[in-house]
């Protein structure tokens, strides 16, 4: 009772100075634990890919192409890699993914990586597969490649003039 009548002074007395009380937590209604849509990033090197997941038949266009049409054959085989591990879960899902930037294989890295992220966001069970299979998958990678130093940036980062000992 003591405490009770405590807790009322205060909010009282934050009331009289202009000062909000302290929110509470708020508890997620069924509603909003369902996700409709959900987006997501993929990043590898310079390229980025945004993903839109939402319920659907089971779709996956890249760039406004069909998975299925993407060239070439290995960058498709890299893309697909999160949906094979997933089964058959992804395939109540469409996802529309739009990528720019970087290369080739950069490119797919950063859409298998949007659509790995999308798929946990609805299946949290999947971040563990992801994660033993490739780090990757979830997590982005900082590496960068050198600058090249100023005097003869043409030769690379390190090379330098070779020098004779004799």
């Amino acid at each position: 009772m003591a405490a009770k009548k405590a807790t009322e002074g205060k909010e009282v007395k934050a009331k009289q100075a202009g000062k909000r009380p302290k929110a509470q937590p708020r508890k997620p209604e069924k509603a909003e634990a369902k996700k409709e849509i959900v987006f997501t990033v993929g990043k590898r090197k310079t390229a980025v890919a945004r993903a839109r997941l939402k319920p659907g038949k089971g779709v996956i266009k890249i760039n406004s192409t069909p998975l299925e049409l993407v060239q070439p054959e290995m960058m498709r085989l890299r893309m697909q890699e999160p949906l094979m591990i997933a089964g058959d879960l992804w395939k109540g899902f469409d996802m529309k993914v739009d990528v720019r930037g970087g290369g080739v294989m950069s490119q797919a890295e950063a859409v298998r990586q949007a659509m790995a992220k999308g798929l946990v966001e609805y299946f949290p069970d999947l971040r563990a597969k992801y994660l033993e299979y490739d780090r990757n998958l979830l997590v982005y990678d900082p590496r960068r490649a050198e600058q090249h130093k100023p005097p003869h940036s043409s030769w690379g980062a390190r090379r330098y003039k070779q020098r004779s000992k004799r």
